[in-house]
């Protein structure tokens, strides 16, 4: 499977392994896993009232929602204010290993109460082991997310929201879609006490050449568990349902475990959260198997 599923691999033992010390000094101490409180501390002063207020309105956004951790591959419906850098390794049905830098993720704000923007995505940079495939730039997007209903762990550890996504079409040499998609989707979560579930569910749209690129429905579970105060072990079920298109009528299914360890306090209200997975198919058809994900989030 070559060099990079055994680093990766590495990398995920090794996030087993600094979670399991975390687990064991908390133990020593005779810490229990703690909930964080609906309290947050009042942010410096950064110099200007514009920043000081913004500040201010995006602890108190956060504050009156669940804490959890923002899953490995699927989305959280949490309101974040993060930089995130993702890396996929993937590898297709004849053997041709596909290397995403960036994720189409990147800056991630709070402007306003109960909403959340990646106004620009960065394109991702494609990487791959074929030299008769060229590498290049993905397509650029832009998200949305406005929390429609939430309450923190002390009111009933819950969450609604829904997102509306679009992808434009600004792929170097067939590195994206040939036309502009829309992705509206429902995200909820719910938790019980250490335990919690993460989930979206939504329809991919393009917006023209719908039967080359066809629609697809995804539809993605975390089950995840708060362990040792830094330590967050999961399993993903991620589903997606393919109608037109060259794969109309199929289903793809993967099991994802993964763990995402913080978040670590850097800086005043800057953190620190690492993580991976490994997606494995569970179903005949598969677009890709045996992927790999690597991700960094600096919450702010």
């Amino acid at each position: 499977m070559g060099g990079w599923m055994i680093r990766l691999r590495s990398f995920l033992f090794l996030l087993f392994f600094a979670g399991s010390i975390s687990c064991t000094q908390a133990q020593t101490a005779g810490d229990t896993p703690s909930q964080p409180s609906s309290a947050q501390p009042t942010p410096a002063n950064s110099g200007g009232d514009f920043f000081r207020d913004w500040f201010s309105m995006v602890s108190a956004t956060q504050a009156a929602q669940p804490h959890w951790m923002t899953p490995v591959a699927t989305t959280t419906p949490r309101l974040e204010q993060e930089f995130r850098y993702d890396i996929f390794w993937q590898t297709n049905s004849a053997d041709v290993t596909r290397e995403n830098y960036g994720g189409a993720k990147g800056l991630e704000l709070i402007p306003q109460s109960h909403v959340e923007v990646i106004l620009v995505a960065p394109p991702a940079y494609i990487v791959h082991n074929s030299p008769t495939v060229q590498n290049g730039f993905g397509d650029w997007g832009f998200l949305v997310k406005y929390r429609i209903l939430s309450a923190n762990e002390e009111h009933g550890n819950y969450i609604l929201t829904a997102f509306f996504q679009t992808t434009l079409p600004t792929g170097q040499y067939k590195n994206g879609a040939t036309d502009a998609i829309i992705t509206p989707t429902i995200a909820y979560g719910k938790g019980f006490g250490h335990f919690d579930i993460q989930g979206t569910f939504g329809a991919s749209l393009p917006t023209g050449n719908e039967a080359k690129i066809g629609r697809t429905y995804p539809w993605n579970n975390a089950f995840q568990y708060h362990l040792c105060r830094k330590f967050w072990p999961e399993l993903e079920i991620n589903y997606t349902y393919f109608q037109d298109g060259p794969d109309d009528g199929k289903t793809q299914v993967y099991l994802t475990p993964g763990i995402v360890l913080g978040r670590f306090h850097l800086w005043k209200r800057l953190a620190l959260s690492v993580g991976g997975g490994f997606q494995i198919a569970t179903t005949h058809f598969y677009t890709t198997n045996h992927n790999g994900i690597f991700t960094v989030r600096l919450p702010f």
